[in-house]
């Protein structure tokens, strides 16, 4: 199997990068064709109107009349068709580039199929390459020929030729060729981090994998078709808005028609090129032009974050939701609770505490022990290199039996002998630990405490409902000091020497480890971001309902759902939905497929399950849980930019009124040229300046149309003042300046 792969996510190239321009250039001379401009319609009557004044410009040059000014107005007719014919391929040029590096990198791959009941491996043997010895009924097949159900034989250096699932063994995996992400991820069988990519590479180990797809169906082929404009499908808003610029041309176009006949009766003379040029600059040629650019860079912006959307729909209502159905584990927090404060119980020194915490966690390899060990370093001011266990000493591992980690201690700490008043060299043989510390759970060290015959205070039972009831997890720690020992010299030593403030053979309490969920860095802020765009972010997680409202009132949620069943998050959804609310959630799991397959917006991780992979609209390349507030906001910037650009052009259509009708009608009509507020110099340089700004607005533009609209965080309401202020004001004033400065330039250079 080819061993090397292409990166797909390397540094991304300026828009106008010359390996862009280029295709783009010859593409909208392609796309001049009726068979493919007919997806456009606006642009497509353009088209028609300049062909119609070419051919009047042809004729007259026959007849041997002026051609000046039919030829210019032909010329920039044909310039607002090619001009927006290259916002849409120069958008085309940059998801083809990105597909042909998806297509490179699966190129040549060849996989070993295993057939039968071959295991290709024995259980339990990694090997670097597996030998046809290995696997006597075996068969290499292209990549391009797999088929759902197939098993294939991964090893190490080798690259995933399919998508599809690990059935057996475990393996180191390189996913930056699919995600761009260096940090190489573990995947192995059974679980919810089970799923492979093609195109993917195993660092190490040897696995086998189930094929989950046939031909033309896999992620990358997924990925390619959702790059090329060809292959993509208008959104529902995009539709819509395209029927709106349809009525509106079709309105104009009637208009013009018509308009001949109430010229001839008020005496005016019209000619064809001022009608079609009126028809041209009056239709929303500018947004029309932009409108597919808009989409294909908004499908691309998306990817860039490396989230593919596999429907039109799911971009569309990922700008539209208004609820965000967020984990709390991975999402919300950091997914393993930290220590966060050491409280001593009466009658116990915070150091004393302190310092049984961290021997009994020493052995604790849990997230939560390792944080502990933290903690008690900084409150001790001691180094990592400085901790070292008391010689002779026993460890009590962490298990989820017991629920509890501690230390047997067997012999005396200098502490322990100036309390005993024993000396060290008196202690030979003892029968028990001098001191036993445990850590964990309250009812595992109350049950710990009770049956070595101690008794767990009610002033620590109060503590530990405190912390409860603010949303944290306590945990206990409690030592037990034994004096049973021989002594050969000393049998039996007088125990009225020692502290008798210390129990001798009853347990007790020293204190409760707080423990809390750690917010994930800048979640709060993302959360209020959310809320003042006017999504409700609603938090589910299995957990007990104080410590969910305490997370929920700590990160600024708008609601949670506590204790919740993985079948419970589908009725949340349709809860929602029945309020007339659009859903969106994120998921990796097989049992959050029914939720993902009734959200709105629908995330599923890349290394999660194929279950929730089918059932989602949108795959998270990442698996990163936070990216669903990173496609929210991508979702805002496409509607915000389609919108903007919609109002601007709506504007200038406005303005570039006052520059052709006086044009058209100031002759015959003198108190006409009250709308002349311009002061153009002639109809005909009126007439021109209008046209030409009509087309080079188009390119000027192009830029806005695939980088997007600048994204603020604020309401809807202060979103669309906003936009009539900047694209509505703006585009009104605009044109006034641009067609006087044409009309000015036409004069000079006596084009007019």
């Amino acid at each position: 199997m080819v061993s090397s792969g292409t990166r797909v996510t390397d540094r991304r190239k300026s828009r106008f990068d010359p390996a862009y321009i280029v295709p783009a250039l010859s593409g909208s001379v392609r796309k001049l064709s009726p068979l493919t401009l007919w997806r456009n319609p606006v642009m497509l009557i353009v088209e028609a109107g300049s062909l119609l004044t070419t051919l009047l410009t042809v004729l007259d040059a026959v007849h041997g009349r002026n051609i000046g000014f039919n030829l210019q107005i032909s010329i920039w007719l044909w310039f607002t068709v090619l001009f927006a014919n290259f916002a849409e391929s120069l958008a085309e040029a940059q998801g083809a580039a990105r597909a042909e590096s998806l297509r490179k990198s699966r190129h040549d791959l060849v996989a070993r199929v295993l057939e039968g009941d071959c295991h290709g491996f024995p259980p339990g043997k990694t090997v670097a390459v597996p030998v046809p010895g290995d696997c006597p009924r075996f068969r290499s097949v292209p990549a391009t020929d797999l088929h759902k159900d197939d098993v294939i034989l991964l090893a190490e250096g080798e690259v995933v030729a399919g998508d599809g699932e690990v059935i057996e063994g475990t393996s180191l995996v390189d996913e930056s060729a699919i995600t761009g992400e260096s940090a190489p991820v573990i995947r192995e069988a059974g679980g919810d981090r089970s799923a492979v990519t093609a195109g993917s590479r195993i660092l190490s180990g040897t696995i086998k994998v189930r094929v989950t797809v046939n031909p033309g169906e896999t992620f990358l082929d997924n990925m390619i078709k959702m790059v090329e404009s060809t292959r993509r499908h208008k959104t529902p808003n995009e539709i819509a808005l395209e029927i709106l610029l349809i009525g509106l041309t079709i309105l104009f176009l009637v208009v013009v028609v018509a308009l001949p006949a109430f010229a001839r009766y008020m005496h005016v003379t019209t000619t064809v090129p001022i009608l079609v040029s009126l028809l041209v600059c009056l239709m929303p040629t500018t947004i029309g032009g932009l409108l597919p650019a808009i989409g294909i860079a908004g499908t691309e912006r998306l990817l860039a974050r490396n989230v593919i959307a596999l429907s039109g729909r799911a971009i569309e209502a990922s700008g539209d939701v208004n609820a965000v159905l967020l984990d709390k584990t991975g999402t919300i927090t950091l997914g393993n609770r930290m220590a966060a404060e050491i409280l001593p119980a009466s009658g116990a020194t915070k150091e004393e505490t302190t310092e049984a915490a961290l021997l009994s966690s020493l052995s604790d390899e849990t997230p939560e022990g390792r944080s502990i060990v933290v903690l008690c370093k900084n409150e001790l001011g001691i180094k990592g290199r400085d901790i070292r266990a008391p010689e002779g000493s026993t460890f009590v591992p962490f298990s989820a039996k017991t629920r509890m980690s501690g230390i047997d201690i067997k012999e005396l700490s200098s502490a322990d002998l100036r309390v005993s008043n024993v000396r060290e060299s008196s202690i030979v043989n003892r029968q028990s630990p001098i001191r036993s510390i445990r850590k964990g759970s309250v009812d595992a060290v109350r049950t710990w405490v009770e049956e070595n015959g101690g008794r767990f205070p009610d002033d620590m039972a109060r503590e530990v409902d405190a912390v409860a009831g603010r949303g944290d997890t306590p945990l206990v720690v409690a030592e037990d000091r034994i004096t049973g020992f021989e002594d050969s010299r000393n049998p039996a030593p007088d125990t009225r020497s020692l502290d008798p403030s210390i129990p001798r053979s009853l347990p007790r309490v020293l204190g409760i480890i707080r423990l809390k969920d750690v917010l994930k860095q800048g979640i709060r802020g993302r959360l209020a971001q959310l809320r003042q765009m006017g999504i409700r972010s609603v938090m589910i997680t299995g957990d007990n309902p104080l410590t969910a409202a305490s997370i929920a009132a700590e990160a600024g949620l708008d609601d949670f759902v506590a204790q919740v069943r993985p079948e419970a998050k589908l009725e949340l959804i349709r809860r929602y939905q029945s309020d007339g609310q659009l859903v969106a959630m994120i998921g990796d799991g097989t049992n959050d497929a029914p939720a993902l397959a009734q959200a709105d917006v629908a995330v599923a991780m890349n290394a999660g399950t194929q279950a929730a992979r089918e059932a989602a609209n949108m795959i998270d390349l990442d698996s990163n849980p936070t990216k669903l507030l990173d496609i929210v906001e991508v979702g805002k910037q496409i509607l915000i930019t389609r919108g903007a650009l919609t109002t601007f052009s709506i504007a200038n259509d406005v303005s570039k009124y006052f520059a052709i009708v006086p044009a058209i009608f100031a002759a015959s009509y003198p108190e006409l040229g009250i709308l002349n507020i311009m002061h153009l110099t002639s109809p005909s340089s009126a007439v021109l300046a209008a046209v030409i700004f009509n087309a080079v607005i188009i390119p000027l533009l192009i830029p806005l149309a695939l980088r997007g609209v600048r994204f603020r965080t604020t309401s809807a309401s202060a979103l669309l003042r906003m936009n009539l202020l900047v694209y509505g004001v703006g585009g009104l004033l605009l044109p006034f300046v641009g067609i006087k400065l044409f009309d000015l330039l036409l004069v000079w250079l006596h084009l007019a």
